[in-house]
Order: C-alpha cells, then sequence, then structure tokens
C-alpha cells in the first residue's frame, strides 16, 4: 500500500485505533503479551503508524525506536511520543537506515500484509536484529479469505482490496493474500526459527458491547482475523 493513501485518512485511521475491537483490545494486547518484559530492550516499531504500540513498549521500559513510510502517520507519533522515542520516516521494503544488530527485538504490527515480496524485509529486519533477537509480527489471517473471498483461490499469493471505515471516514485498503505455508517458508528462508504462532482471544477488559454475539452467548472464545509470529533471528 503506497504512503500518501495512508496519509488521505491518517487522522480516521489513529482515530480508529485508539479504541476498536480489532485494535485496542485484540490486536495490540496480543502483541505487548508476546513482546513480554521488554524493560531496557532496544526495540524497533517497524511501520509505527501512529505510535500506540509503541508508546504501550515504553511504558513497560522499551527503549524504542519506530519509523513509517507515511509523513502523516509519522507526525502523529511524533505528536504522541514526542522525544521518548527516534522516529523517522523509512520503508520496509528498502534499505532501513539503522546499523548492523542495533536491536533486541523488532515489531510490526499489521505491516508484512501490504507487502507482495516478503524476503527482502524480512533480510533487513535480521541484518538490523541482534543475533538471537525476535521479530513479533502480526497480519491478516490467511484462513479469512476463505470466508470473505470464498471463488478465490486460498493457495495462491494474489492482491486484493477491501472497503473500510476508520471512524466514521470511508477507505479503501489493499493487501497481499498468502497462504499459511507460504508464510513460514518466507520465515525459515530468512533465516528465523519461528518460537510462537498465536491465534488469540481479545483482551478480557474488551467491553461487552464490542465483542461477537457468539462470544457473549458463550458459543466461541476468540475470532479470527489477525495471526501472530513470534520469530528468533539466527545466531
Amino acid at each position: 500500500m503506497k504512503a500518501d493513501l495512508y496519509d488521505a485518512f491518517a487522522d480516521s485511521y489513529s482515530a480508529e485505533n485508539e479504541s476498536s475491537l480489532l485494535n485496542a483490545y485484540y490486536e495490540r494486547p496480543a502483541m505487548l503479551a508476546l513482546a513480554g518484559d521488554v524493560d531496557g530492550h532496544r526495540v524497533l516499531d517497524a511501520g509505527c503508524g501512529s505510535g500506540p504500540l509503541a508508546a504501550a513498549l515504553k511504558a513497560k521500559g522499551a527503549i524504542m525506536t519506530g519509523f513509517d513510510s507515511s509523513p502523516a502517520m509519522l507526525e502523529l507519533a511524533r505528536q504522541r511520543l514526542g522525544a521518548t522515542a527516534n522516529l523517522c520516516l523509512a520503508d520496509l521494503g528498502k534499505s532501513l537506515p539503522f546499523a548492523d544488530d542495533s536491536f533486541d527485538d523488532v515489531v510490526s504490527s499489521l505491516v508484512l500484509h501490504y507487502l507482495e515480496d516478503w524476503s527482502g524485509p524480512l533480510a533487513e529486519v535480521r541484518r538490523v536484529l541482534k543475533p538471537g533477537g525476535r521479530l513479533i509480527l502480526s497480519v491478516n489471517h490467511p484462513t479469512v479469505s476463505l470466508i470473505n473471498q470464498p471463488d478465490e483461490d486460498y493457495f495462491a499469493i494474489r492482491q486484493y482490496s477491501e472497503d473500510y471505515e476508520f471512524d466514521g471516514e470511508p477507505a479503501v485498503l489493499t493487501f497481499w493474500h498468502r497462504p499459511l505455508h507460504a508464510m513460514i517458508n518466507a520465515f525459515t528462508s530468512a533465516g528465523y526459527r519461528i518460537v510462537t504462532v498465536s491465534e488469540p482471544a481479545p483482551s478480557p477488559e474488551t467491553p461487552r458491547e464490542l465483542l461477537p454475539q457468539r462470544i457473549l452467548d458463550g458459543e466461541k472464545t476468540a475470532f479470527l482475523s489477525f495471526i501472530f509470529f513470534v520469530l528468533k533471528a539466527g545466531d
């Protein structure tokens, strides 16, 4: 997805991100839980958006650096984080402006699914991670396409677009679908070891009015939306 397209709805996306079920009570709590104790860790937020995850990690004691390819999103992150994090304009699909072995952890929240090629970005993230460092990431769950796009080929790496509404404002997002085996192959080919695969339930703190009815009725405890990985860079 092009950065200038995100610029067009940065404010409404950021506002939605603050309190929505999928972001505030599902994706972000899951990323924080997987990150665990980051006190004193040098952490890079790859595709930091307006900075909510970076701010939460900073509150847990992480030494934060972040980048985003959208100038508008990065400006919102600067307003949120001030001088407490090193933020810069960069693109995960290109060379990153950081030295080798710079970070203990890299977090990438709902970013990779915008990219057709994963090999270059994963290699570049591994370069800036110290040996044994972690890449903690979330992407669209691949099996959701079986429900939303039943006539499409699950096993193909293919582009698709979906209509969204952020804080009352319409937007169109374009993603790249990958089957699960293609994700795993990309990780292992780039020199990572898969430590955790997670399909979490929403946070226990989720307001009842935001939960799907099937969860409220006790029929389900979770739902499919994103899939989460913790990867360890090879020594």
